[in-house]
């Protein structure tokens, strides 16, 4: 899968028209699939939501600041992505784990990150995540809490984890998107180099 990755430096509000075709040509004029990266606020109203499951129940998200990855795939199916979200989630949360993992727990449900302070304490969500298709494409968001402020469910933020200084933003959002840029290099490289069986 041929990709390219950009991390954005000014800051923009995810309402959820961004995730929608040729998004990312719009903002880094780089043709084919890519994931870009950018931090803002986030306001997705309930008639704005591509979950039914969300959207029937009249759920909305929100939170006043986020670490936002959006993809476009083209050539590519539903499930294809579906498991690049997974595996995007995963890194994630590997990274917050190497970091802050002797002070809290993180653990991936789905296509969720949920932290806990200690053994028996509740569970919050720190991200939100969705893959959908387009008329020519898939696309995803992956939204990683960092100010939780506002948000409908028990959620926590990167500054509630001693991480949130602009550095580890930084890094962080390098460390994602360049670690799933090597992962997905290397399942394409994978599919070329082995020989066929009869």
């Amino acid at each position: 899968m041929i990709l390219f990755t950009q991390r954005l430096d000014q800051e923009i509000e995810y309402t959820g028209k961004e995730l929608r075709p040729h998004y990312i040509l719009e903002k880094t004029r780089q043709y084919g699939s890519g994931i870009i990266a950018f931090e803002g606020p986030c306001f997705v109203k309930t008639e704005a939501l591509v979950d039914w499951e969300d959207r029937l129940s009249h759920d909305h998200i929100k939170a006043k600041k986020m670490i936002h990855f959006i993809g476009e795939f083209f050539q590519a199916d539903l499930i294809d992505i579906v498991l690049v979200q997974r595996l995007m989630v995963s890194i994630a949360a590997d990274a917050l784990r190497a970091r802050v993992g002797h002070r809290f727990t993180i653990a991936r449900d789905g296509d969720d990150i949920f932290v806990s302070a200690a053994a028996g304490e509740p569970k919050k969500k720190l991200s939100v995540s969705i893959v959908t298709s387009s008329a020519v494409s898939q696309v995803l968001h992956l939204g990683i809490n960092i100010d939780a402020e506002g948000a409908p469910v028990a959620a926590i933020g990167l500054n509630d984890l001693g991480v949130n200084s602009k550095e580890f933003s930084k890094e962080f959002t390098d460390q994602v998107l360049k670690t799933t840029h090597a992962e997905l290099q290397s399942v394409s490289l994978a599919c070329t180099k082995v020989r066929a069986v009869v």
